[in-house]
């Protein structure tokens, strides 16, 4: 579970921010706030059974110091081992204000619950050889363990595994959340997120994705005000078919399929509307009602797909690209997205996004770069998917349904999202992914593409 909305921060944005709140007030009372925040929470789980707590040489082992004194004030049971000295001046108070025993982590012996303070923000290389297997072997021996803001051996700003161990139960985050909450192998590893406020203000543009906020169509709302889709179909029918029955469950009020010949399925209510090529496409969308456009799903990558392709780049209207469509830009991708005057949302998976885009670093990075680079918004699909805007806004949506590994399912999502393009809706990429998650849970385990625009109507409910 990750908490909705919440704000997401890098190892140095969280410094800068504590650095700040340390002009105004003692460090040692914001590490005060931030051992009770781990306090409430161990002693929350606890039950009354005994407690390891495990404090590193950082401010992260400070936060343990504090969280063992007052939870040994408070009745519990409670033992600490260091990894060695405390290696700051704050850590080094609160280890005096501990005042008991502190044994060392190799000679620590398992309890039902464990604290992890070793490391938390701001770890970059890996566990040190003989911390990584007593730490893994503490951890599987407890009932119960929370890591203090991340757990030990993650990377802050990737989600890179640097000796993590599995089975943590929970994580705790102090101020915001930070990439490794969300991304790579955080997702596995964090176990249930928690965000505890300790008075710390960040100013992010990243956020996690929330439930969005939506109105029904007033009195006077028709189909073509509540927006005009188009799906172009290619070579494979029913992935635009797909996308189409999307657009419509997802609050479309009019959807077109642009198709070559007599395409049948799907619902009655689908429009369909012939074009040969290209130049058939083009004229069409010179309809000036239509409100978004999405071509790649199944589009095929032949000479004709290149036509239908150039056609929708150059028309001046939203534009959803999935797909081969994405394929058939490939590198050039930004060369030709430049050139439009109208809004342009891409949807790539990993695949399709390393054929379009070279870079380095984490997945929020790489997704900022491609929407800078492109001008277009990214939803860079995955079990982390993240949301990048030209202007440098992020949503992560993490701990989606993992059923959602099926064919067609990228589909839906490029057609829901048409349908909160043409509605005029600010924030249509979050609404989109966050109802396409919510359909996904709403259709169960096992389900198939086609499920998925079946609970869209239910998933909009929840957000009226």
């Amino acid at each position: 579970m990750i908490p909705p909305g919440a704000p997401i921060v890098t190892a140095a944005q969280m410094r800068a921010a504590e650095e700040a709140v340390f002009r105004r007030e003692p460090q040692l009372d914001v590490m005060e706030r931030a051992g009770a925040a781990v306090a409430r929470e161990a002693a929350r789980f606890a039950h009354g059974a005994p407690i390891l707590v495990l404090a590193g040489p950082g401010n992260n082992g400070g936060d343990a110091y504090v969280a063992a004194r007052l939870l040994k004030a408070a009745g519990h049971d409670v033992a600490i081992a260091a990894s060695g000295e405390p290696g700051t001046p704050a850590a080094r108070t609160m280890l005096e204000r501990w005042g008991g025993e502190v044994d060392s982590l190799y000679r620590a012996r398992p309890r039902p619950v464990l604290v992890d303070g070793l490391f938390g923000t701001g770890l970059t290389r890996p566990l040190e050889r003989g911390i990584a297997p007593v730490f893994a072997e503490l951890v599987h021996a407890a009932r119960f363990s929370l890591a203090i803001d991340l757990p030990s051996g993650l990377a802050t700003d990737s989600g890179a595994d640097l000796g993590v161990p599995k089975g943590i139960s929970a994580t705790l985050a102090l101020g915001a959340l930070k990439p490794a909450h969300v991304l790579g192998t955080g997702l596995e590893r964090c176990g249930h997120v928690l965000l505890a406020d300790i008075d710390i203000p960040v100013d992010t543009s990243w956020r996690t994705v929330t439930r969005p906020k939506l109105a029904a169509p007033g009195p006077r709302a028709h189909k073509y005000s509540r927006g005009l889709v188009v799906v172009v179909e290619g070579d494979m029918p029913g992935a635009a078919r797909l996308a189409a029955h999307a657009a419509m469950a997802g609050g479309a009020g009019y959807t077109i399929l642009a198709c070559a010949g007599d395409s049948s399925g799907g619902p009655d209510a689908l429009v369909r509307h012939r074009i040969a090529n290209g130049d058939d496409l083009a004229d069409f969308l010179t309809e000036n009602r239509i409100g978004g456009v999405v071509i790649g799903p199944g589009l095929g990558r032949d000479r004709r797909a290149e036509g239908l392709l150039k056609a929708a780049l150059g028309a001046d209207l939203p534009l959803i690209l999935d797909g081969d469509a994405l394929t058939l830009l490939g590198k050039s991708a930004a060369a030709w997205l430049q050139r439009r005057n109208a809004a342009t949302w891409l949807t790539p998976h990993a695949g399709e996004f390393g054929r379009m885009f070279e870079g380095d670093g984490d997945k929020i990075a790489q997704t900022l770069a491609a929407a800078s680079e492109t001008r277009a918004t990214v939803i860079h699909k995955g079990a982390d998917t993240v949301i990048a805007s030209p202007r440098g806004e992020v949503r992560v949506l993490a701990q989606a349904s993992s059923w959602l590994s099926t064919a067609g399912t990228g589909d839906v999502l490029a057609g829901t999202l048409a349908a909160q393009v043409a509605s005029g809706n600010k924030n249509a990429a979050e609404t989109a992914v966050w109802l396409h998650a919510r359909a996904a849970a709403l259709a169960g385990p096992a389900f198939i593409a086609d499920a998925l625009p079946m609970h869209l109507p239910q998933a909009i409910s929840e957000c009226l």
